[in-house]
């Protein structure tokens, strides 16, 4: 039986065997959160690690949709979306399992090379390799492949050849990436003094303690729209503490950490604080 004809019978029968399933629209993607799940206002699951939706019962936050409950495979909200399915997609980590996405020919001669043989199965253009044991999902960990495991999901294809094999050591080791030396936590921020301005203007270092602080709370408190608000509250710290010179590498380092903990990658600080500091032309 197909799972492209019938995508509803192969997420049930997956679901049966312990496989998360959702189901994906044209184009291989999940479909969109409902009105109330949008830009995650509903603040999503706790946590965001394990499958399940949250407390919409539509086909919402796509990975975390995936379920093995038929019950809800089949509930009116998901029936509807079944009909306009054109595949199943399946949550990789939560059954336990890792999928190596092979893209192209040159990376799977080199996973040939380099990775234990275990259950293969053909995609458009490459193969998936998929082991027993579930890790961090990590995209281009090295030209043409892709890791997809813990929140991710991946595009079911068939039940592939071959005998599942442990997850090597090698294929951890790909997500490990080591700190580049091309983009270095930003120094402290030292702008020259003008004329009479040798003296820091805040009142007291307490204000400077208190800013950060705040900046630290309005991050850390984000529900939605990370990326936004981090570039906004680096901006509103350096329109106020950017041009005196008092701002530390210790006082940066707080602020990427805070962003950091809501999901921001260190590039993405590096950026931000770099763009806020070029739109205030310091």
């Amino acid at each position: 039986m197909s799972e492209t004809l019938y995508p509803l019978h192969t997420a049930l029968s997956l679901a049966a065997s312990g496989m998360p399933v959702l189901p994906l629209r044209r184009g291989k993607v999940p479909f969109g959160n409902c009105p109330a799940c949008a830009d995650n206002a509903c603040g999503g699951r706790p946590n965001m690690k394990t499958p399940g939706p949250c407390r919409c019962p539509g086909v919402c936050h796509a990975w975390a949709a995936a379920t093995t409950d038929p019950a809800v495979i089949v509930s009116p909200p998901w029936a509807a979306a079944w009909q306009r399915a054109v595949c199943v997609g399946y949550h990789p980590g939560g059954a336990g399992l890792t999928v190596v996405d092979l893209d192209d020919a040159e990376a799977i001669g080199w996973a040939r090379g380099c990775l234990p043989a275990t259950r293969t199965v053909p995609t458009t253009r490459g193969e998936h390799w998929i082991y027993r044991g579930a890790m961090t999902s990590h995209n281009a960990v090295r030209p043409g492949v892709d890791i997809k495991s813990t929140m991710a999901y991946a595009r079911y294809l068939g039940p592939g050849t071959g005998h599942l094999v442990d997850l090597p050591d090698a294929v951890r080791a790909l997500a490990v990436k080591k700190p580049s030396p091309a983009r270095p936590t930003p120094p402290a921020v030292a702008v020259p003094s003008r004329a009479g301005e040798w003296e820091c203007p805040h009142r007291t270092p307490t204000y400077l303690e208190r800013g950060i602080a705040m900046a630290e709370q309005r991050i850390t408190r984000t529900r939605s729209a990370v990326h936004a608000t981090v570039y906004g509250t680096f901006l509103a710290v350096l329109s106020t503490h950017g041009r005196c010179g008092c701002l530390t590498e210790t006082h940066v380092a707080r602020l990427f950490a805070a962003a950091q903990a809501k999901g921001e990658t260190a590039r993405h600080c590096t950026d931000a604080w770099t763009n806020a500091r070029t739109t205030l032309g310091l």
